[in-house]
């Protein structure tokens, strides 16, 4: 089975704290996606699973055993880095093969899983060839063919599409689903590109500073994110967030800005009232925003972006605070420089203490 659990797991690199308190399960055939920024800790979480890394403290486990004292050899996992490793002078065919022959595998046998798993990603045809006649995709899918050749539990990609154009990485994201899906196994996969996350994962693991900030299905990290981290971090663009305090008016409590007050819903204000937050952070998705001469923030366009397919206006404050607005080619854009109203409704706001970046309510 391949199932894989972080308990308590931290790592230092002399007064750098890479993981910190680490715990996490990865279910049997799961894809799931560690991601977070530069820096984060997720290639690091990856080498402990792998036992590239030891971990100062905690249990790492794969299957039913810890795996702590266990070599990486021994671990039954396979890893595909972002560079590839294959050997220059070895042809394809015995890239694929040198893990089996490493393993003492018998000639016979290991032929056989080369070429299923050399047909399971179109390489049958490129056998003789050397990494050097080969483009930046098929090296990759040679890197991949190598891991699976052997059948581990489970797999541990470390940023493999990185080194691709934009057209091959989402042509190989959907190969590299395709692929998990056949191989009904387990797959742990690091990258910094929130795309590759909220398209590829069952779940998402998104971390900061060497920390777990939530971990959900894409669908739900965007819905309802749990930090303010993680609202600025998902979403293209990301979600715009606005400062300011609790305030009232005309009786009923909302949150008051120097560009304006916005309310609230009677289940927010009772979530704000039931905190001790003194700043608030609200978030609003592009997407949610509408521009017009009604609503609660005066702001001026400042800039207007075409994307072909939508337009992304960003508009200021009057306290000098930038949101972005998404809105369709079918709709009337705003000239830069005019003086706007943005509307929303309130059942799309998220709130945050801005201090702590704990989410205030559902």
């Amino acid at each position: 089975m391949g199932q894989v659990a972080l308990r308590g797991v931290s790592k230092h690199f002399g007064a750098v704290e890479a993981v910190r308190d680490f715990d996490l399960e990865v279910e049997d055939q799961e894809f799931l996606v560690l991601l977070g920024p530069s820096g984060c800790g997720k290639s690091t979480v990856l080498r402990i699973i792998a036992g590239l890394e030891d971990p100062d403290r905690g249990t790492v486990v794969i299957g039913d055993r810890a795996v702590n004292d266990v070599e990486p050899k021994d671990r039954d996992i396979a890893m595909v880095f972002q560079n590839y490793a294959l050997y220059p002078h070895m042809t394809v065919g015995r890239n694929i093969d040198f893990p089996l022959k490493c393993r003492g595998m018998p000639k016979p046998e290991r032929a056989g899983l080369v070429a299923s798993a050399a047909e399971a990603l179109g390489l049958t045809t490129l056998l003789d060839r050397r990494p050097a006649q080969l483009s930046g995709g098929q090296r990759q899918r040679v890197a991949l063919a190598r891991a699976i050749v052997r059948r581990p539990q489970v797999f541990l990609m470390d940023e493999p599409l990185s080194n691709l154009d934009a057209k091959l990485r989402v042509q190989t994201r959907t190969e590299l689903i395709e692929l998990q899906r056949r191989l009904t196994t387990t797959f742990v996969y690091v990258t910094h590109d929130q795309i590759e996350g909220m398209t590829m994962a069952d779940r998402l693991a998104v971390m900061n500073e060497g920390a777990l900030e939530q971990v959900a299905p894409p669908a739900e990290v965007y819905a309802h994110p749990a930090s303010l981290f993680v609202a600025r971090f998902i979403g293209s663009p990301p979600m715009n967030t606005v400062t300011g305090t609790p305030a009232r008016l005309d009786g009923e409590l909302g949150i008051g800005t120097s560009g304006g007050q916005i309310p609230l819903s009677p289940a927010q204000r009772q979530a704000v009232e039931a905190s001790a937050a003194t700043t608030i952070a609200v978030g609003m998705r592009p997407e949610r925003l509408t521009i017009g001469t009604t609503g609660p923030l005066p702001a001026t366009v400042a800039v207007v972006e075409s994307l072909g397919a939508e337009h992304h206006v960003i508009c200021r404050l009057t306290d000098d605070q930038e949101v972005i607005v998404r809105i369709g080619t079918d709709a009337a854009v705003p000239e830069e420089g005019a003086a706007v109203r943005l509307d929303f409704g309130v059942e799309h706001l998220h709130l945050f203490d801005a201090t702590t970046g704990d989410r205030i309510g559902r």
